[in-house]
């Protein structure tokens, strides 16, 4: 069994406040179960956040905060962002709660997702029993009972400030010109905080 991962004091910070936001999430058919999974929260929150890189971490960081001394909860809000894509019919009767998002960051955030899809499906091709029991990768799938891979990350991305985007997407950049996968990167953090030593491994045991 492997070592599991050291997990930065500013991951921990950030997945607490995300956390006790999460738990203030109100769902249209009420509380859902994963709003009383604390470990299973913090392992998949903590496995995608120790893979971005401290600017990333501390742009974000000083999102949450903002957003709370305004009285904003942003996990409420990527689930309403969400909704904009499965549910445009509701969206519209909420759209003017959240705040508006300038062509830049729109164009940014896409970016970001289309290189995330390509590695997601890479990952898929690898390990199909590892990946098999999750989303439907692309937004094709999207529809009032099923949310995409590809727009669950869109709404979380819609967020962030045009800072945390823009070093999102310079990060996403960089990785791709080193032949990284950070879907990749996230799998192996988690799968390494649930004890297995790596991605075969866990693999071979689904």
């Amino acid at each position: 069994m492997t070592e599991k991962p050291m997990i930065g004091s500013n991951v921990k910070a950030i997945v607490e406040m995300e956390w006790k936001l999460f738990d203030q999430v109100q769902n249209i058919g009420g509380r859902a179960d994963c709003q009383d999974n604390r470990t299973t929260f913090f392992i998949m929150r903590s496995s995608q956040l120790m893979a971005w890189s401290t600017e990333m971490l501390d742009s974000y960081y000083d999102d949450l905060l903002t957003a709370h001394r305004s009285g904003r909860n942003l996990l409420t809000e990527k689930y309403a962002y969400m909704m904009e894509r499965t549910s445009p019919e509701e969206f519209a009767g909420i759209r003017d709660a959240l705040l508006p998002r300038s062509p830049q960051k729109d164009a940014d955030i896409e970016e970001i997702c289309k290189a995330h899809v390509i590695w997601q499906e890479e990952l898929a091709a690898q390990y199909p029993r590892l990946t098999g029991n999750g989303r439907p990768i692309r937004r094709s799938a999207d529809s009032k009972v099923c949310t995409s891979f590809e727009t669950y990350l869109w709404g979380e991305l819609a967020t962030y400030s045009e800072k945390t985007i823009q070093l999102y997407a310079a990060y996403v950049r960089r990785l791709q010109r080193e032949g990284k996968n950070l879907c990749r990167m996230i799998l192996e953090n988690t799968v390494s905080q649930y004890g297995y030593a790596s991605l075969e491994q866990a693999e071979s045991r689904q």
